[in-house]
């Protein structure tokens, strides 16, 4: 079990890169606002008595000095953690100054996240609330959203599906729409997509479908492992050389198909810091002597839910 004190551990985490990549909100420059969240996650992961491990990063060693799979983080003294991190969710939505860039992290207990490469994954996700198996990723857009319907009981026509809008999903939308279903399309940030299923009256977003990075499912599994939900995904590999890193790094099947348990076991810890507002969370706001940041703070074992708005002092 993880030690609830990680509760406020983790918050200082993104707090710190949100803080640090919203100094560049709207400014254009996507490298320089990833790096400062890099920068200051990673310090803010240092201080921490845990013996970390990145296993869900922001690429392989010879890339840094981003935050790279394999990083060792925190004082090495306490418990032996797996984390998963995103320190800015949607660098094209900061750099436009676009609605719902976050912070994001996870923490779970060592060997308790899909150690899954750098590469896409096919994904379909809902919020909780229905019975197991309403969604099955090998089914057709139509199979998936007709269950949804008859679950929510509404009509499918009632019913809106989250997409990238990405060119390899023109079919996939089309699907979607030929059941009668609306799509909500999204230009960055599907960790942000999945969790906005969760809460379908407020958001608008029912299901979330389609083909985006695997980094970003893991996260989105560790989130929905703590308020609820059901998840599916499936790796995507475009080279050879994709499928042997997956092998390399412990994915016994490169093709099994994993449910959100698979991709985030035992007790998990999720957090989520806005960069720029959005439908989830505010942005961080620079006052004359204040700075507000507004994070949300999610665990597994407790089926908690802590909204944390956190106001510090100019430095």
């Amino acid at each position: 079990m993880l030690n609830r004190m990680l509760t406020i551990e983790i918050a200082r985490v993104t707090e710190a890169a949100a803080i640090a990549a919203a100094t560049m909100r709207g400014r254009g420059d996507e490298k320089q606002a990833d790096q400062l969240a890099v920068d200051a996650m990673r310090t803010a992961l240092n201080d921490i008595d845990m013996d970390g491990k990145v296993v869900i990063g922001e690429g392989e060693r010879d890339e840094a000095p981003m935050l790279y799979i394999g990083e060792k983080v925190g004082t090495g003294k306490g418990p032996r953690i797996d984390i998963a991190l995103d320190p800015l969710e949607g660098t094209t939505l900061c750099a436009k100054a676009m609605p719902d860039s976050l912070a994001v992290i996870a923490m779970a207990v060592g060997g308790s996240l899909l150690h899954a490469p750098d590469s896409y994954m096919s994904k379909i996700a809902i919020g909780p609330g229905y019975p197991a198996g309403t969604i099955d990723l090998d089914a057709t857009p139509a199979e998936n959203l007709n269950a949804l319907a008859r679950a929510k009981g509404v009509n499918t026509e009632h019913l809106t599906a989250c997409v990238l809008d990405r060119p390899r999903h023109a079919e996939l939308i089309a699907g979607i729409r030929a059941t009668g279903a609306g799509v909500r399309l999204i230009s960055d940030g599907d960790i942000a997509g999945v969790i906005h299923t969760t809460d379908p009256d407020n958001t608008g977003i029912d299901i979330y479908m389609g083909v985006g990075g695997a980094p970003e499912g893991v996260l989105a599994a560790a989130a929905l492992r703590c308020i609820g939900g059901q998840m599916q995904s499936r790796l995507v590999f475009h080279k050879a050389t994709d499928r042997d890193r997956a092998l390399k790094m412990g994915v016994e099947d490169p093709d099994a198909k994993f449910d959100m348990n698979e991709m985030a076991s035992g007790d998990v810890m999720f957090a989520a810091s806005g960069v720029t507002d959005g439908s989830m969370l505010a942005g961080v706001k620079f006052g004359k002597a204040h700075i507000t940041t507004d994070t949300v703070v999610m665990r597994s074992a407790t089926g908690t839910v802590r909204w944390i708005k956190n106001r510090r002092k100019v430095a």
